[in-house]
């Protein structure tokens, strides 16, 4: 059973997070870290590691589910870049602070006086753990809904960021999508100079129409190219 003042701390951060427990323990062991847990003698189930490794799985699976559709024509490289940036200690913490779980937690004394409310690391896991709370007490379009709330707005700001490979095969995709339904292709021309230091010339044809070339060091740069080249005649600004 929860004693009457943690009930009455977690039931007030449950408003935070928008989301109401059926089963309070669940968040009250999610809350739970492993000083306290050790400090007070509880079984190593009673912290939140647990919860924490389950809900990492949750969340690389939900915002991989949603890269995915969000963004059909990016690349399986390029999804991996964003959710590295979206799934990481800092988000996770940031998440974690943006709802003030740091002063919910059930921390050890070693770790309350060194600052541990704050630290990124804990705050993190914390994210994790909740989310495996969460999953646990529902289902899982009920963590999705939670998760997409929570990051949607840094894979946004992660998918505008200048510093991802621009990804010119899939921007003319999805701008010759909006005019034609013709199938878009990639056509190797020619192939000159030794193995090690072979050169590519590449079409890219919209039916049997070219509307790019590109020559580049291997075939996938030298389809970029040729992308990057239809575009810029399809009046894009690209440097």
């Amino acid at each position: 059973m929860i004693d009457e003042n943690k009930k009455e701390r977690i039931l007030e951060l449950q408003n935070s997070l928008e989301y109401y427990f059926d089963d309070l323990e669940l968040l009250e062991t999610a809350l739970t870290h492993s000083s306290y847990a050790n400090e007070h003698n509880l079984h190593p189930s009673k912290s939140n590691q647990r919860l924490e490794f389950l809900g990492d799985t949750v969340i690389n699976l939900v915002v991989s589910q949603y890269l995915y559709q969000k963004y059909p024509f990016y690349p399986e490289g390029e999804l991996t870049k964003i959710r590295a940036k979206v799934v990481c200690e800092s988000s996770l913490a940031l998440a974690a602070k943006k709802i003030k779980i740091g002063e919910y937690l059930l921390l050890g004394k070693g770790e309350e006086t060194t600052g541990g409310r704050k630290r990124d690391s804990i705050l993190a896991d914390a994210s994790e753990s909740i989310t495996g709370a969460i999953f646990l007490d529902s289902d899982y379009e009920t963590v999705t809904k939670f998760l997409i709330n929570n990051f949607e707005k840094d894979i946004v700001k992660a998918v505008a960021k200048g510093n991802l490979f621009v990804d010119y095969k899939t921007q003319l995709q999805e701008q010759l999508q909006k005019i034609t339904k013709s199938k878009i292709s990639y056509k190797v021309t020619k192939e000159e100079g030794p193995d090690h230091n072979k050169l590519f010339y590449v079409d890219v044809l919209v039916g049997s129409d070219v509307i790019g070339s590109g020559i580049g060091r291997n075939k996938k740069e030298s389809e970029q190219l040729a992308a990057k080249e239809a575009l810029i005649l399809m009046g894009e600004d690209y440097e």
